[in-house]
């Protein structure tokens, strides 16, 4: 069975640890629309942690560890650390996670699921994913 959620609007840790659970319980899921989720926060705090962490890794001598910069591999990155990834249940899991940057065709006429978690009103300050990758320099918009 194949979930599919469409990301616009949801929060970015609360959708990821619905989604973590998911793939756990051995779903399919796949996550669309990742550069419109939402980071609640002040807006420099938000963008100063992510530069800290892609600044870690030095791609000029390959040491890592490497963090991505594009919206729909920073949300799986956020959905790894929710899960065992070191053991092989926790491998199988991220596999069955697939993110994607808009609506690919073939899930335009799907059902959606919007997890009721997620979905909350924001009121206060937040940044989307596509405006952090932005930031960090993604080519992908």
């Amino acid at each position: 069975m194949v979930t599919v959620i469409d990301g616009k609007g949801l929060i970015y840790g609360r959708l990821a640890s619905n989604v973590a659970e998911m793939i756990m319980a051995e779903e399919e899921v796949v996550v669309l629309n990742a550069e419109q989720i939402i980071i609640t926060g002040e807006r420099s705090g938000i963008l100063k942690y992510f530069k800290t962490r892609v600044d870690l890794g030095d791609v000029s001598k390959r040491k890592g560890p490497f963090y991505p910069r594009r919206a729909d591999m920073l949300f799986k990155r956020c959905v790894r650390g929710m899960i065992p990834w070191m053991s092989t249940s926790g491998r199988e899991a991220y596999r069955r996670l697939h993110v994607f940057v808009g609506a690919p065709k073939q899930f335009e006429d799907s059902n959606k699921v919007r997890p009721a978690e997620a979905d909350r009103e924001v009121t206060c300050k937040y940044v989307t994913l596509g405006e952090v990758s932005e930031f960090l320099g993604s080519k992908v918009r």
